[in-house]
């Protein structure tokens, strides 16, 4: 079991790729706020925008985050799914 020597293939290293890539942005983001944030003088909360307002929970992202991961666990499993057959 050491000596095994582990085989990503073609599509295991595109998903692997791709989760980078959201990492990365879910950081840069998260760290743009949080800087945003500290610069703000004011202790009250601004106005919501009437979009946000209205689509509360499609504007929220941690449920689109959520919404991400699942579609993309489904996916996966379907891939998966189809290979072994």
């Amino acid at each position: 079991m050491l000596g095994e020597v582990i085989e990503m293939g073609s599509f295991d290293f595109i998903l692997a790729i791709l989760a980078l890539i959201i990492v990365a942005g879910a950081m840069v983001y998260t760290y743009k706020i949080g800087r945003q944030a500290d610069t703000q003088a004011t202790t009250q909360d601004s106005s919501i925008s009437e979009k946000v307002q209205d689509h509360h929970v499609l504007r929220n992202p941690v449920f689109l985050a959520y919404l991400v991961a699942a579609v993309l666990i489904l996916l996966y499993i379907v891939y998966v799914a189809l290979r072994t057959n």
